[in-house]
């Protein structure tokens, strides 16, 4: 017989998408810049996961993995970095509700590299999706024209973290299958710590000298979005595909974009409302068939 989780793999995936929708908010209550704030949370993230990790003997299983193994790690380390330093920035350049939206476009990179590299048979809903999603993203970026460049700017970064975000997902399925979640993540976040406070120091990004409260919120993004968000994702991962995963974090949109208008009194203009209806209608057209199958 296979191995059975431990847990509801779909109620761990219920808890993780409530987790990841606070990040968006933690990080606009956080006052410091975009790259310190990404960086902080990676390396709080790995001291979080060090015990486990040395506990259950990570340090000979990384010494006994193919090297192959090794590389693919690095190179979902260096992903996952580069999907944080774009969409935390694009935080402080558009809105909640926009940033989130472009950045859960992974689904649709999600189909095309199934397609397109992998060989998969992609149908005409996924096509239809596309098309949708398109238009809609269009829709929120003619809405971010009257609010300037900056706006344009940050939609694009955001774009950029959610294809990147993709690639993160469709790695982890692939190592989760036979890494368990320590002797993945653990690495991971290591290596993204690592990028991004290369990129800080690289740009000029002071990584200390923040008050105690400023970093007791870098904590609290640490633990909440990515201990109890990103961790839990990647743990369900082994036990659920990576498209249904994807398509279940479209929860994130939502629960960010209203604790965004509860908690910081932000409510995007109709149109970007408008826009993002139709963003993740075509989403969620353009995951329901893989997920399907």
């Amino acid at each position: 017989m296979g191995e059975r989780p431990g847990f509801p793999p779909n109620l761990v995936l219920l808890v993780s998408i409530v987790a990841v929708s606070t990040a968006s908010i933690l990080i606009r209550l956080t006052d410091a810049p975009p790259m310190a704030i990404a960086t902080w949370r990676l390396f709080l993230s790995t001291l979080m996961l060090l015990p486990f990790f040395l506990r259950t003997g990570g340090v000979s299983k990384l010494r006994a993995m193919r090297r192959r193994d090794l590389l693919l790690l690095a190179g979902v380390g260096v992903v996952l970095a580069i999907h944080f330093a774009t969409w935390i920035t694009s935080l402080s350049l558009t809105s909640v509700s926009s940033s989130v939206i472009f950045v859960h476009v992974d689904p649709i990179f999600v189909a095309l590299v199934s397609h397109f590299v992998l060989g998969e048979k992609v149908d005409r809903r996924v096509v239809l999706g596309i098309v949708v999603a398109f238009v809609g993203a269009s829709i929120i970026a003619f809405s971010d024209l009257g609010a300037g460049g900056g706006n344009l700017i940050g939609d694009a970064l955001s774009l950029v973290g959610g294809v990147a975000l993709g690639t993160y997902i469709l790695a982890g399925r692939r190592l989760r299958q036979r890494l368990d979640l320590t002797m993945y993540v653990t690495p991971v976040y290591a290596v993204s710590a690592v990028v991004l406070g290369v990129g800080s120091i690289a740009v000029g990004t002071p990584l200390t000298g923040y008050d105690p409260s400023v970093i007791l919120m870098f904590a609290i993004i640490a633990l909440v979005p990515m201990i109890f968000g990103h961790t839990l994702y990647n743990w369900a991962l082994k036990w659920i595909s990576a498209p249904v995963v994807s398509i279940s974090l479209l929860g994130e949109p939502v629960g960010a974009s209203l604790l965004a208008f509860l908690i910081l009194g932000e409510s995007p203009n109709p149109l970007a409302l408008v826009g993002g209806a139709v963003t993740l209608a075509g989403i969620l057209v353009c995951a329901y068939q893989p997920a399907s199958k």
